[in-house]
């Protein structure tokens, strides 16, 4: 299975656009033969996951599938339409190397073709998930600054943006890094990031998430004026 997703950041005059977009693209997607999974999304600063930090001139699509599907995708009219109103655009293409937990009630990211996912060089990406209990919102907010502050001044972060399929309740983050041992430090070594992840085991916030890191195969364009183009060798 191949994974890309896709970004792309529009005028204002064109929000209109996206947004119609967003609900109807799902229709073409539905019938593309070897997609297993696909999501639109808003995105958003990730600062505090609230609605305030909507960002209705960026969007993405991600999908996962054969890569025959992947290049229908690649090369249909509702991808170059994106492409012709996009004032800033990046795709990644990834290939998994772990995965945990659940999105919309299913695993959507397989195994890769990596044989020691352990040794890969090179630049990894990290998608975040989670579906919040709607009790536990206004705790969850609180606790979001100290990490995103974290996230931001982390060593080899590259980029990283909020994404979600809904401004409340849903929320996510995609960001990438110079290097898997960057991602992992973050991941473990920051008191702020620990400190969420007991909150998380104590105070229950999600009824379903998934945590998810990628070898960035290739890449291309830029993420909020950031270059984040490379192809593996």
């Amino acid at each position: 299975m191949k994974i890309t997703l896709f970004l792309w950041r529009v005028r204002t005059s064109s929000i209109a656009f996206a947004i119609t977009r967003m609900a109807f693209d799902r229709i073409f997607l539905r019938k593309v033969h070897g997609l297993s999974f696909y999501k639109l999304l808003g995105t958003g600063t990730g600062e505090s996951f609230t609605p305030r930090d909507a960002d209705l001139r960026q969007w993405a699509l991600l999908v996962v599938g054969s890569e025959s599907a992947l290049s229908t995708v690649r090369n249909s009219q509702v991808v170059k339409g994106w492409n012709r109103r996009a004032v800033e655009s990046a795709s990644f293409e990834l290939e998994t190397l772990s995965s945990h937990g659940q999105w919309a009630k299913y695993e959507p990211f397989p195994a890769g073709d990596l044989v020691n996912s352990a040794a890969h060089q090179g630049p990894v990406a990290a998608i975040t998930r989670a579906r919040i209990k709607w009790s536990k919102n206004f705790t969850f907010w609180r606790a979001v600054p100290p990490v995103i502050e974290a996230l931001e001044d982390a060593p080899g972060l590259i980029a990283a943006i909020g994404i979600g399929e809904a401004p409340i309740g849903l929320q996510g983050t995609f960001s990438i890094w110079r290097d898997a041992k960057s991602l992992r430090n973050f991941a473990y070594k920051s008191a702020a990031h620990n400190q969420a992840i007991a909150s998380t085991k104590e105070i229950g916030w999600y009824s379903e998430e998934l945590f998810a890191r990628f070898a960035v195969l290739s890449a291309s364009g830029s993420v909020n004026g950031i270059d984040v183009s490379h192809k593996a060798d």
